[in-house]
């Protein structure tokens, strides 16, 4: 789309999440400097937008980009080095000595590059990174025109990032300065977990983060030995030991949340903290069920991340919203709970407003971002079509999003990137699995 240039979108479908489960037949999007203008019915077109480009999106469904609300962009790298291994030794024995020894900002670079080649070709506009080198991470999707926030990494031992509190910290608040302002990133913080973050540090980030006005995005209550290990080092768990310290709130992203009791799902709806799911890592490395139908029955606002490639081992927000559905179903002993269109804003609309962004994107609604998704539905694997949104969850595969929008310009055009090489990208990717390969072979 021409810089200027009013646009409307006419798809078959459109599925604009606000209110949820609607579905409009016969309508377009018109999109103009970077934003939704209307939302209008296809034969009022020419009557009250005469001047705009159209482009036909016949038999496809239009949505809003997902928001993938966690993920470690850099470690599509690592994807498959690691494989069936409990979280633990997959972390400490494989995962961390290997970024010891490949951490830098050209792996990052290239990982990132990667990670958003694929976010992109299955329908992610937005991504919430936690990882090193966020200043690159950031620097890579301002390249790709893709909106992203970075963490500022806190974790309480040395690593080439940073050797000590004060170097996170301080290395951290130079990347937020730097990129306050760019329309497409935000920064917030990215402790790594209650085990390896200390109470100084959590405190002196709560302060900051409300200084700032970010989030706080950290891995919680993952694994079974971590409320146990708590308890042993604080004499309480991590939940109990975070809300004294004042992290929980609405400025947390809580991830994984698998370890939770009723106690804990009552302290997360009353702190008002969101939790980030990520179903395909958590059953890879049997790390838990997250209990998201009770999550979502006690008011907690659920989004949906797939956590780094390394773990997952892709990154498609449409098949964790289809494991999504399907776990809360198994796990609660309930086929009603979280339908498709629940599974669908919470891989959007919750997302962002998790990341305090849903008054800009996760809906298709006057006056937000044209941040959009085209799904092609018109494929064997989709027919036929009784119900538009169980077919987006249920059915639909990545190689179905054909178009993608990220403030109204066109990063994915009938398959093809616009902004990043795919060429260039997999030439990237040799090159890293031969380093990576020889590095932790010596």
């Amino acid at each position: 789309m021409t810089a200027g240039v009013r646009q409307a979108l006419i798809p078959r479908w459109i599925v604009p999440v606000v209110p949820e489960g609607r579905v409009l037949e016969g309508h377009a999007v018109v999109i103009e400097a970077g934003r939704i203008v209307d939302i209008v019915a296809t034969a009022e077109l020419d009557r009250r937008f005469a001047d705009a480009e159209r482009l036909e999106l016949p038999d496809s469904v239009l949505i809003p980009g997902l928001v993938n609300s966690h993920a470690h962009s850099a470690m599509a790298l690592l994807r498959g080095l690691a494989d069936d291994l409990p979280l633990m030794r997959w972390l400490h024995e494989n995962i961390w000595p290997a970024e010891k020894i490949i951490m830098g900002p050209d792996y990052v670079a290239a990982g990132t590059r990667l990670a958003m080649a694929e976010m992109l070709r299955s329908g992610t506009t937005c991504f919430n990174d936690h990882y090193f080198y966020l200043d690159v991470a950031a620097e890579q999707a301002i390249a790709a025109g893709m909106r992203a926030t970075v963490g500022m990494p806190v974790i309480g031992f040395p690593t080439p990032w940073a050797e000590d509190e004060d170097g996170y910290f301080d290395r951290g608040l130079e990347v937020f300065r730097r990129f306050e302002h760019e329309p497409l990133i935000r920064v917030g913080f990215a402790p790594h977990a209650p085990y390896s973050v200390g109470d100084s540090a959590f405190a002196r980030m709560v302060a900051a983060a409300d200084e700032l006005d970010t989030i706080i995005h950290l891995h919680l209550l993952e694994a079974a030995g971590e409320v146990e290990s708590s308890r042993e080092q604080y004499g309480m768990g991590p939940m109990e030991r975070l809300r004294q310290l004042g992290v929980l709130g609405p400025r947390l992203l809580a991830v994984h949340m698998t370890q939770l009791n009723e106690d804990n799902i009552r302290l997360a709806a009353d702190t008002g903290l969101h939790v980030v799911h990520c179903p395909d890592s958590n059953m890879k490395l049997a790390s838990g069920i997250c209990p998201v139908a009770a999550l979502d029955a006690a008011g907690v606002n659920v989004c949906i991340g797939t956590d780094g490639a390394a773990s997952n081992n892709d990154l498609s927000l449409l098949a964790e919203m289809r494991q999504t559905a399907l776990l809360a179903k198994v796990s609660s002993g309930d086929p009603e709970a979280i339908p498709a269109a629940r599974a669908l804003t919470m891989a959007t609309l919750h997302g962002a407003r998790a990341l305090g962004l849903d008054n800009e994107i996760g809906s298709i609604e006057v006056g937000k971002q044209a941040d959009l998704a085209a799904i092609r539905l018109d494929r064997i694997e989709t027919q036929p079509v009784y119900d538009v949104i169980s077919q987006i969850v249920y059915a639909a595969q990545d190689a179905q999003v054909t178009d993608v929008w990220v403030a109204g310009r066109r990063l994915l055009e009938r398959r093809e990137l616009t902004t990043l090489s795919e060429d260039e990208i997999l030439d990237e990717c040799r090159d890293w699995q031969a380093r990576i390969a020889q590095a932790i072979s010596n």
